[in-house]
């Protein structure tokens, strides 16, 4: 009975009870990261996208409507307006607002367009179309910087291989870099050897996950192959290119460095898009102000392209959802 006494004194203690202390503290750290496990996880994510995305989104705005220049950054004064006010009346701003446009329009149909013609091939079964697949992909792999300085070569007036080739062809040498005929389509054409791959790529894993089975119900039915590709194919693929294009979309609008190593944003400004136009304003004119205006207002575009793909994905879903 004695030793019955003290074990009951030692349980009542509070050494005793510690453990029981411990016990109930585990548990609630084990609820509460139960239901907040999710917000946990995204909190790493969340964090780097406010400190490396939102506060300079935030402060390109505020500096937009000050009067800063690059020699005094902390100097800036308040304009308001002034700034888009004075884009808005420059024809200097338009004109790389249709630049960009046409170098978007350009480089997206003919990456995506070319891009899914490869990805159709290289889903065809033929001898060696595992290192055909692995060549296809080295443009994309070779660094950007490296792309650049590879078509200025190619581009180069007297020893570059474009204009030993049109002179062999008879169709004459130019100056692919010096001529504003040109310009566009100098970098149109980096850009489009540089992208096709990985458009390329999604599309092939995009055309290996339709059902063989219901193309052999077609061909069973006596369509042709270009029939059934219009009637199993295509639908199957088509929210996989509306997302690759829209993606292609928004990093043509943004592409700076192709663009600015192989023209600068010449000849005659023909290749002076937004981004190029926005280094200018701020590292040559020195007006961080005015840049981060035009920063801002590409950015804006970006938002408007996004706006029409997701009216078009809508508009898509309400059709198939009638039939």
């Amino acid at each position: 009975m004695a030793v019955t006494t003290v074990e009951a004194k030692r349980a009542s203690s509070p050494r005793g009870t510690a453990p029981r202390k411990k016990k109930l503290a585990g548990g609630a750290v084990g609820r509460f990261v139960e239901r907040n496990g999710a917000y946990l996880f995204l909190f790493p994510a969340i964090a780097y996208l406010a400190v490396f995305t939102v506060f300079p989104l935030v402060r390109g705005l505020m500096l937009s409507f000050t009067a800063t220049k690059l020699v005094n950054p902390a100097g800036g004064r308040a304009v308001g307006l002034e700034n888009y006010e004075y884009l808005l009346s420059s024809d200097k701003f338009w004109s790389s607002v249709i630049t960009t446009l046409l170098y978007t329009l350009f480089s997206v149909i003919f990456a995506v367009g070319i891009g899914t013609a490869g990805a159709l091939l290289l889903n065809t079964a033929f001898r060696g179309r595992a290192i055909v697949r692995a060549i296809a992909t080295i443009p994309w792999a070779v660094p950007t910087v490296a792309a650049a300085l590879i078509f200025v070569w190619i581009y180069n007036n007297e020893q570059g291989i474009l204009n030993r080739t049109t002179g062999a062809l008879g169709l004459g040498e130019h100056g692919w870099l010096v001529d504003p005929s040109f310009g566009l389509f100098a970098v149109t054409l980096a850009t489009v050897w540089k992208l096709t791959p990985l458009v390329m790529l999604v599309m092939l894993s995009a055309l290996q996950s339709v059902p063989h089975e219901l193309r052999e119900a077609t061909w069973m039915d006596g369509a042709t192959k270009f029939q059934s590709f219009q009637a199993v194919t295509l639908p199957h693929i088509m929210p996989t290119i509306r997302v690759i294009t829209l993606l292609m979309t928004i990093w043509s609008i943004r592409r700076f460095e192709v663009i600015f190593l192989i023209t600068g944003g010449g000849p005659l400004d023909v290749t002076n898009t937004l981004v190029v136009n926005v280094y200018r304003t701020a590292f040559q004119d020195q007006n961080l102000g005015r840049a981060a205006a035009i920063g801002a207002l590409g950015l804006v575009l970006s938002l408007l392209v996004t706006v029409v793909y997701f009216i078009v994905e809508q508009i898509q879903e309400r059709q198939e959802s009638q039939r």
